[in-house]
């Protein structure tokens, strides 16, 4: 058995005597066609910026790379230098790949370590000991090593004190006195730290 639906229908003299409100009528929108044309613009000025971003980090330079150790003062040879391409920024001074035979023959103006990148500051065509000059090691005690860590470069004054035992095992020696030890200096330059 189907139901059917009834509807209540107003008596004379109810509220069905008054006027039926007019419908609602939805207007509609009005398309700006302005609106419509900057919105797509954006849309598009943005897909192209995200294009030419994704485009410019992906380009890669071709560069030198340190292949292995190298000591502070050595003279570079093919085998210490290798080509990598990398994505870099406009700051980093990097040396180029295609310069590599210029570089061969030239010195490590620092240590140079096995994979870092070559900047043009880490060399130099100029020996580090200058005429005039030598290479001397020095072997030092943990007690006479300055307080601020040495590096390549630093200008230091070596002072070489005698040793007093050694004056007393040369008068126990029976060897006559030397006169009073005196203290000795020297201006000297870092050029390695090992």
């Amino acid at each position: 058995m189907g139901t059917q639906g009834r509807a209540a229908v107003p008596g004379p003299g109810g509220p069905a005597d008054s006027p039926a409100p007019a419908p609602r009528v939805v207007r509609q929108r009005r398309r700006r066609r302005g609106l419509i044309a900057l919105s797509v613009a954006l849309i598009a000025a943005g897909g192209l910026s995200g294009a030419l971003l994704f485009t410019a980090s992906g380009q890669r330079s071709s560069v030198l790379v340190v292949a292995r150790d190298v000591p502070v003062g050595a003279t570079l040879t093919e085998a210490d230098l290798a080509p990598a391409s990398l994505a870099l920024d406009p700051v980093v001074k990097a040396v180029p790949a295609a310069k590599r035979a210029g570089l061969v023959g030239q010195r490590a103006a620092v240590a140079l370590k096995a994979g870092s990148l070559l900047s043009p500051g880490q060399i130099t065509a100029v020996s580090l000991v200058k005429t005039g000059e030598q290479l001397v090691g020095v072997a030092l005690k943990p007690s006479q090593v300055p307080a601020s860590r040495l590096a390549p470069g630093q200008k230091v004054l070596i002072v070489s004190t005698p040793d007093p035992a050694q004056a007393g095992a040369a008068a126990a020696a029976g060897k006559p006195a030397d006169p009073a030890p005196v203290s000795k200096t020297l201006a000297a330059t870092v050029v390695a730290v090992g």
